[in-house]
């Protein structure tokens, strides 16, 4: 089968053969071999090439997240392979599936101090759930193929280092040490574990639902089960979208980007019911309560939170047992009781969100995107104060939503859009980053443009850092080094071969956002907002003490009051 044929070629095949039809990455010296087997079949597998590196690894790794297909980037040996460290990082922190193909000097010059060459197999060793760096060009199909599994069987990332000499040599058998393929394994709860947790849920009063990503296959059951038990259920950041944000169970994400209902309800619960989440944010969570956790993962149970009981198994499966052992609950008034608060919260939102005032804030702008938001859209939010704005004020119903999560890295809105719309051709996919997030990624936007793919991306542009900014006053501190200063990323757009749009009043929101929308190109659309703190639903006390001691220094260093952002906490705290 592999005889007379090219090494790269035989991997070329492989990729292929797992279902892989497009690459991410950036062609040069120590990987061009691989490139041009990847260019003699580019009509099975399509290289995208990114301006950098890390755009490649953070696409790939949405590409994974969203699909749950193995993500592959490539890269050449030394400053290419260091570009592709962050987007290999919010993979590994948000398990995502994917493949690092990294290039390295020739074999004989390996451990020379070769032009280029590093240590790559320990510069990747933490990143990664499987690292190996090929000698010979026999080894490769097999340890392609065992990357690939790894990277599929533990979530994460796999690295295959290859000497660019190796891709060129001829395979001289067929001889196969493995085979291709993974397997998934079901997973489900001991018995008497399932019993446990019925006995605890139907003790309690007062219980609430923490869903987290690993319900992402289980929407029904999840709905089926907190219907059963007359729960409400608080969702996790990267959970967004996976029940609708209007379902009347649903109280909204929790911790600093939460809604005061979901706050209050875990803090005050008797059983919380965490499933498939590993939320992180101690503080957020209560004191002395009994906990169930259901994990696919079991050394997952009991990571951050002391519980009661730990479910080792799949949400789907454990939820849909769960919820046939469990005599149903009739009527709960703890989750009528929040069920009315959420919809007093819904209302507030309403009114913020409907202002008609300029200047305009951010709000006002995802309430205008809501109306052009398409069924089954995918919406790639990027990290800082729009990932506020993005999960408290755009509701989705049945949307996809992708975000850096545990890595939290500012840049992943423009590389999550473009993985979704060569993951969903089909489908309306929209970018939602802040002017810092943006800049850091922004020269990819002609990577859409050359590809065709055509993604709407808006830009809340408040010319400043405004997360950092809100975390400096947060602690008490005089703002420093947040101010960005002005850019027109309409005109950037333009200049990058896509189309463009300033906003800069409310009577220009809506006519722009329809024209914008109405184009199939790639496009930005660049708002200018007014600075606003993004508040948490709930404000504890210190926060408040520390935020008033920066209105007194600001108020002495600058002469100026800035009271619009404390009126809102002490409204919130009351």
């Amino acid at each position: 089968m592999f005889n007379e044929k090219r090494t790269g070629d035989v991997m070329a095949q492989q990729l292929i053969d797992w279902g892989v039809d497009h690459i991410y990455g950036m062609p040069g010296d120590s990987i061009n071999e691989l490139i041009d087997d990847l260019r003699k079949r580019q009509e099975e597998i399509s290289f995208i090439q990114v301006r950098h590196e890390e755009i490649g690894a953070l696409a790939a790794a949405s590409y994974a997240k969203l699909t749950g297909k193995l993500g592959v980037c490539l890269s050449i040996a030394g400053p290419g392979a260091v570009h592709l460290m962050n987007g290999l990082y919010d993979a590994k922190a948000d398990k995502a599936p994917v493949l690092a193909i990294v290039g390295q000097v020739h074999s004989d010059e390996v451990g020379t101090g070769a032009f280029q060459e590093i240590n790559l197999e320990r510069m990747f060793d933490d990143v990664s759930v499987w690292n190996k760096r090929a000698e010979t060009e026999a080894q490769l199909p097999d340890l392609l193929d065992q990357a690939v599994r790894e990277a599929y069987a533990n979530s994460g990332v796999s690295v295959l280092i290859v000497p660019d000499d190796l891709f060129a040599k001829k395979q001289k058998d067929d001889v196969r040490l493995t085979s291709r393929g993974y397997y998934k394994p079901d997973i489900v709860p001991k018995t008497v574990h399932m019993m446990e947790a019925r006995d605890l849920i139907e003790n309690a009063e007062k219980p609430v639902i923490i869903a987290g990503k690993g319900t992402v296959d289980a929407k029904e059951e999840l709905i089926n089960f907190a219907e059963a038990i007359k729960a409400p259920i608080v969702l996790s950041l990267l959970a967004k979208g996976i029940i609708p944000d209007n379902h009347p169970y649903c109280l909204g994400q929790h911790g600093q980007i939460g809604t005061k209902p979901a706050y209050h309800a875990v803090k005050n619960t008797d059983l919380l019911i965490l499933i498939g989440t590993q939320f992180p944010y101690r503080d957020f969570l209560p004191d002395h309560v009994k906990a169930i956790q259901i994990d696919y993962r079991p050394e997952n149970l009991g990571k951050y939170y002391p519980i009661e009981l730990g479910l080792a198994g799949d949400a789907k499966e454990t939820l849909a047992g769960l919820t046939e052992l469990i005599t149903p609950v009739e009527e709960r008034s703890y989750l009528n009781e929040y069920q009315e608060k959420m919809n007093n919260w819904r209302i507030a939102l309403q009114e913020e969100k409907r202002s008609t005032e300029d200047p305009l804030h951010a709000p006002q702008v995802m309430y205008e995107l809501e109306k052009h938001m398409k069924s089954g859209a995918v919406i790639s939010a990027d990290v800082g104060n729009v990932t506020v704005w993005v999960s408290r004020f755009l509701p989705l119903v049945d949307q996809k939503f992708i975000i850096s999560g545990w890595l939290a890295t500012m840049g992943s809105g423009l590389p999550g859009a473009i993985a979704a719309q060569k993951a969903y051709p089909d489908r309306q996919v929209i970018g939602v980053a802040g002017d810092g997030g943006f800049t850091m990624v922004m020269h990819d936007f002609v990577t859409a443009v050359k590809y065709d793919l055509p993604i709407k991306m808006i830009i809340l542009n408040n010319s400043k850092i405004g997360m950092i900014k809100y975390e400096q006053e947060q602690m008490g501190h005089v703002n420093y080094a947040t101010n960005l200063g002005e850019m027109d990323f309409a005109k950037f757009a333009e200049a990058c071969g896509g189309e463009g749009y300033r906003i800069e009043s409310y009577d220009e929101l809506g006519p722009k956002m329809e024209q914008a929308f109405v184009s199939n190109k790639p496009v930005i659309i660049d708002v200018a907002i007014e600075d606003q703190a993004p508040l948490p639903g709930h404000i504890d006390y210190q926060s408040a003490v520390n935020f008033s001691k920066y209105i007194v220094k600001n108020f002495f260093e600058t002469g100026s009051l800035d009271l619009p952002d404390m009126k809102k906490a002490i409204k919130r705290l009351t």
